[in-house]
């Protein structure tokens, strides 16, 4: 006699993934169209099953506001669970496919400015030498405000602490010159003094919309720091552009647009191949500045992980012998 199972109302009970899932979408969005865009549905679909999971639970999830939606209290309870499930759901998946696949993924994060001057450029030579690994590059300017469930193998940050579960190994400290490409230079000879550079058409680094995690340097502290008053340049000096976006700077500079403010370990490469010039030889050296590299202490076992750190710190290797 064959014994049947008892019903497992546990699984029984559970409402539709799938309108759980559009239900994840809508709360992280805040809007129905956006989730519908994020899932390549229909808004239509998106209602529904919302429409679908209220009537399940006997609650409404969301607050119509207009365009927008809010969670309800019964919304955001229903949401702190959900989403943490499908964060270790989503996990779980990828380190089963990571597994099966024959090549492994190490997540990296870093800023913007960094993976286009420093990574990019030396990527080749990585992948060439290890043919074996995938890199998931996550860049952004706040290394304090990640999306939930994203956890990096590897942060390359200014942060001494990232958060905890991690190891810091220091790397270079800042080295900050003044930048531009030699046809401007050639065409613009007084900005082989300070004050005119001072006077010049400057690239500014703005603090709007990025982390500020160590001391910020724009232009006004630079030439100070060299006994020069930004509040004395000239009424009818060119013009002064402020941007949050350092690739802009530099690609700026490179395109004889004025001088930038270079970051020793980023433009480096570029002053070297003669991309980039130093019109004046003065600089500012920071040496309690460091960046850092940071290691998910979880994924110590993991080799491909360990291997791209490796090769990291061996890149940056000169330089902290540089820093030291």
């Amino acid at each position: 006699m064959v014994r049947h199972s008892e019903p497992d109302q546990t699984l029984i009970k559970m409402p539709s993934l799938r309108a759980v899932k559009v239900f994840v979408a809508a709360a992280k969005y805040q809007n129905f169209t956006r989730a519908a865009e994020a899932l390549c549905v229909t808004q239509a679909a998106v209602s529904r099953q919302i429409r679908e999971l209220e009537t399940y639970l006997g609650a409404e999830l969301f607050n119509r506001v207009g365009r927008a939606v809010e969670l309800t209290v019964a919304g955001s309870i229903f949401f702190d669970a959900v989403q943490l499930s499908f964060v270790n759901i989503s996990q779980a998946a990828e380190r089963i496919r990571s597994n099966t696949n024959s090549k492994h993924v190490v997540t990296l994060c870093c800023s913007p400015a960094f993976a286009a001057l420093w990574l990019g450029p030396r990527m080749p030579k990585f992948f060439e030498e290890n043919p074996d690994i995938d890199i998931n590059l996550v860049t952004t300017q706040n290394f304090l405000a990640m999306e939930p469930g994203v956890r990096p193998d590897i942060y390359i940050t200014k942060l001494g602490k990232i958060q905890a579960g991690y190891s810091c190994h220091p790397l270079n400290h800042d080295v900050i010159y003044p930048v531009c490409s030699p046809q401007y230079l050639a065409q613009h000879p007084e900005l082989a003094t300070l004050q005119g550079i001072r006077d010049g058409s400057l690239l500014n680094l703005s603090p709007y919309g990025r982390s500020q995690v160590a001391e910020h340097v724009d232009w006004n502290v630079w030439l100070a720091f060299h006994d020069v008053d930004l509040k004395t340049r000239a009424n009818t000096a060119p013009h002064f552009f402020n941007a949050n976006d350092y690739n802009l700077l530099v690609q700026l500079a490179l395109s004889s647009q004025g001088v930038a403010l270079g970051w020793h370990h980023l433009v480096a490469p570029l002053v070297a191949r003669g991309l980039l010039v130093r019109p004046v030889e003065q600089q500012l050296v920071l040496k309690d500045t460091f960046h850092f590299l940071a290691f998910n202490d979880d994924k110590d076992h993991d080799t491909s992980c360990r291997r791209l750190r490796d090769w990291l710190l061996q890149e940056f290797q000169p330089m902290l012998d540089a820093s030291l």
